[in-house]
């Protein structure tokens, strides 16, 4: 069995994910809300 050795993982593709992620999430977020305001000036 291979020794574990702490810390010496290579985590880059986890990282490049988890920031697709991240980036995925606020783009959708701020669509969301602009379709909120848009729906909200439209309907009064």
């Amino acid at each position: 069995m291979a020794e574990h050795k702490h810390g010496e993982m290579n985590t880059s593709v986890q990282e490049k994910t988890f920031d697709g992620f991240v980036s995925f999430v606020t783009k959708s977020v701020i669509a969301i809300i602009g379709i909120l305001i848009f729906m909200a000036l439209v309907n009064s």
